[in-house]
Formats: C-alpha cells, structure tokens, sequence
C-alpha cells in the first residue's frame, strides 16, 4: 500500500508542476500584452508636440462618405463610422511628422513657404497663420501662371507696391477725385489678388496647400516648376502628386487649425 502511495504521489507532482509552470507563464504574457507598443508616435510627440488625442479631439481623423474615396487614400485609412471613412491617425502623425521636419529644415535655411488656402471656411485662417509667421500667402483665388508666368504676375506685385506707396505719401492728392475713385478701385482689385504676395520676390522652396481638391491648379503649377508641395490630404483626393502629404480632415476649421498651428509653431521655432 506504501508502495502504492509513492506511485500516486510520483504521478501528481508533474501535474503540480506544469500548473506551477502556467502560473509563472501568465504574468509574463500579461506584462508583454501592456507593454508600450513600439511606435513611432511617442518619438512624433516629444519632438513637435503631436498627440493622437488632440487630432481625435480636433476631428482630424474625419474622411468623406465612404463614396468619395479616393483609392490611393486606401493606405490611410483605419476603418469606416457610419459611412464616413476615418483616417489612421498614426499615418496622420507620420506624415505631419516628416512635413514639419522638413519646414523646420526651409525656414531655418531662409527659404520661403508659401501658404495657400481659398476655400470659403479656412482662408482667413490660412491668411492669419501666413502673416503671424511673415510669409506669403493666396487665400483667393489662385492667379493662373502664378508660377509658370512669374515675371508678369511680378510686375502686378511691383506696381501694387507703388501704388500703395505713393498712397501713404499723399502721392493721389494731385489727381481730380473722379481719377483717385478710379485709381483706388483698381489699387483694392491689385491688393485682393496680390496682397499676400507683396514680400515674394520669386519663386517659392515649398508651398502648403489646405485643399488640394480646391486648388489643384496651384499643386500643377509648383510640380511643374519644381516647387515642393506639403499638402492636407483627405479621403477625396490623390496623395501622390504631393511631396509631403498629411493625411487629414481638409473641411473642419479646428482640423486645418491643429495642423497650421503645428507649422507656424515649427516656423517661428527654426526662425
């Protein structure tokens, strides 16, 4: 019967210890499955700021109805809510990432930027954050040959200046007022078009695009002239023109403005 015992006891102790084994193995799996996940968001942060959270807040991961896909915007996209594509916000992070980076580079090398932003909700945003950072800007409409026909668009720029130089001098006093009603007329249709302009005395490094859908004719231009494109992309567009795509809501104020205060915080940064 002793014999019998040790048999019995010889045989469970293996059991015991295979438990033991499971107990020792699952808070290894527990500790590996809570551990940060190896991304590069955390690094995105700490160098510009970036958080996934803010964008979420901000509503930056908002694509188009699921029928306004564009299918090269497939890569960043992370799934669909109610019909309406949302956008990866690590791809977002990625792609502001290496725009902003490559902002950071142009501003502190003194090459200019140029801002473009005519779509009704977000041009005087785009013109506020062009002018808080001194640089040019369109927030009308793009002038075609803008970049392709410099020289002409040039000489408007220039005889704007004097207009409005001769105007601060009291240079208008000498003409009737009939002429200076025709003078002033033509002088706001000038500043309208060619205000943001004034400090651009040729061609841009780089331009940043709000809409690309709105002015794809400015996107045209600059690749055609070798001008470096960093764009807002949404779900309803092509990426592929553009050098430094940031997937985004394009539509949402406080969208475009989470990501044009990350550009003008990296410009007044590298300045």
């Amino acid at each position: 019967m002793a014999e019998e015992k040790e048999d019995k006891i010889k045989e469970e102790k293996p059991k015991k210890s295979v438990k033991e084994k499971e107990i020792k193995q699952t808070p290894e799996k527990e500790s590996v499955s809570n551990a940060a996940p190896k991304t590069s968001v955390k690094s995105k942060k700490s160098a510009f700021g970036i958080k996934i959270e803010d964008m979420e807040k901000t509503g930056v991961n908002f694509g188009h109805r699921v029928s306004r896909l564009h299918p090269k915007m497939k890569p960043y996209l992370a799934g669909v809510k109610n019909t309406t594509h949302i956008i990866d916000l690590e791809k977002t992070s990625e792609g502001l990432e290496k725009a902003l980076e490559y902002i950071q580079k142009i501003i502190s090398e003194h090459k200019i930027l140029l801002f473009v932003g005519t779509k009704i909700q977000v041009k005087d945003l785009v013109k506020e954050t062009a002018e808080e950072c001194g640089l040019p800007y369109v927030c009308e409409r793009w002038l075609g040959g803008a970049f392709t026909n410099f020289s002409v668009i040039k000489k408007r720029i220039d005889y704007l200046i004097e207009l409005e130089d001769a105007k601060k001098k009291g240079g208008w006093e000498k003409y009737t007022k009939k002429e200076r009603i025709k003078i002033n007329k033509e002088f706001e249709g000038l500043k309208t078009k060619f205000g943001g302009l004034k400090t651009l005395v040729g061609l841009p490094e780089a331009i940043f695009i709000a809409d690309i859908r709105k002015d794809d004719l400015a996107v045209k231009e600059a690749k055609m002239k070798g001008v470096k494109v960093v764009a807002i992309c949404d779900t309803n567009v092509d990426p592929s023109p553009i050098d430094y795509p940031i997937p985004g809501n394009d539509d949402a104020i406080l969208s475009v403005k989470y990501i044009l205060d990350k550009v003008k915080e990296t410009i007044l940064k590298s300045k």
